[in-house]
């Protein structure tokens, strides 16, 4: 039997199995098939399984930077545009209820919004969520890009945000690359600041929550504000 044959059959028994019981599918048999939507004419076995080796996990795969992934041997350019279309489905996913002006009141909400979105982001990234006087989501905005392991920004331009679309609240968030939540130095001065500042515009500052990929930090539960 041709390697093509083989592989064609072997594709179809999986995901013969995946529609009779997707629980009993292996971790890196999704994956198989995952690779599979682009990797038409390949085995996919090796891959998938070389994945879970370097990233542990599915969501340690999921999560991964480009550039790690583009490390492996075989994971292509058009694979990672794959992923990144796969990572953009998932954030989008996370965000959806807040979208809807669903009730945005938890550091955890905000928590798992932004984590969903900046997972393996190799940089920080500051987004803020705005959100009426209930608590309903009005905006959720990247707004500034920095470095590995700093992004500027200054409370006007978090003001002048929430001006432009009527915030009641604002919510900060950013993440840490290197996988310590806990707020730096600079990451407390721009939260008391904007916290000192926000009232005088009849705007309240709720929170400033920094994620890594496992795990977030909120300066208002931890009464840093």
């Amino acid at each position: 039997m041709s390697t093509a044959r083989h592989q064609t059959g072997h594709r179809a028994r999986l995901k013969a199995r995946l529609q009779k019981d997707a629980a009993q599918i292996a971790d890196y048999e999704i994956l198989e098939l995952l690779i599979g939507c682009v990797v038409l004419r390949r085995d996919t076995k090796a891959l998938a399984k070389d994945l879970l080796q370097r990233f542990g996990t599915l969501r340690g795969v999921l999560d991964a930077r480009p550039d790690e992934l583009l490390s492996v041997q075989d994971f292509g350019t058009s694979l990672a545009l794959f992923w990144r279309l796969l990572r953009e489905l998932m954030a989008r996913y996370e965000e959806a209820p807040v979208r809807r002006r669903e009730i945005l009141c938890t550091p955890d909400a905000v928590a798992r919004m932004a984590q969903a979105r900046l997972a393996g982001c190799p940089h920080e990234e500051l987004w803020i969520a705005l959100t009426d006087h209930g608590n309903r989501l009005i905006a959720w905005e990247r707004l500034r890009q920095g470095t590995v392991g700093h992004v500027p920004c200054t409370p006007r331009e978090v003001l002048e945000m929430a001006l432009l679309h009527k915030a009641g609240n604002i919510i900060l968030v950013h993440n840490h690359p290197g996988g310590n939540a806990h707020p730096s130095v600079p990451d407390m001065q721009l939260t008391r600041e904007l916290a000192r500042l926000a009232p005088s515009l009849g705007i309240a500052f709720l929170d400033h929550v920094v994620v890594t990929e496992e795990a977030w930090y909120s300066l208002e539960r931890d009464m840093l504000l």
